[in-house]
């Protein structure tokens, strides 16, 4: 007796059926469709976030620059002139940036002016899509702001 009830119960468990499975998987795709746009966009503004981040610090370091020489680079000195010296700067006292001066989070390089048009020096990126302009996750990333 204890056999037929084991078999009985065997033969009573099935799997998943087809329409089971596909209820989830249904799910499981709107659940990606409304958490993953979220996420991509948090995404972007961390990069944006961090590229803020970047032109501060190079801000300190033009600033150090500033310091101890008078002025800031000319645009033709660039950034390059906070890790190598201006021949004619004898109080260079740089490097002012512990590595390489760094591109934006998109592998752009910052755009450096000086002088400036909205301040002693201009110096932004321009975000995502890499044109002058845009909104949200493509708006620039600028010093003056």
């Amino acid at each position: 007796m204890k056999k037929n009830k084991m078999m009985y119960r065997l033969m009573d468990s099935r799997g998943f059926t087809l329409i089971e499975i596909l209820i989830v998987v249904i799910i499981i795709g709107m659940l990606g469709a409304l958490v993953g746009p979220n996420v991509y966009n948090r995404y972007e503004k961390a990069k944006w976030n961090n590229t803020k981040n970047q032109i501060n610090m190079l801000d300190s370091a033009l600033d150090d620059f500033r310091l101890d020489n008078g002025r800031y680079p000319t645009t033709e000195e660039g950034l390059e002139s906070l890790m190598k010296a201006v021949e004619d700067l004898p109080k260079w006292s740089g490097p002012y940036l512990k590595k390489a001066v760094p591109n934006d989070e998109w592998g752009r390089p910052f755009v450096y002016q000086c002088p400036g048009e909205h301040g002693e020096y201009d110096l932004y990126s321009y975000g995502k899509d890499g044109t002058e302009g845009g909104e949200k996750n493509d708006k620039d990333v600028v010093n003056w702001e």
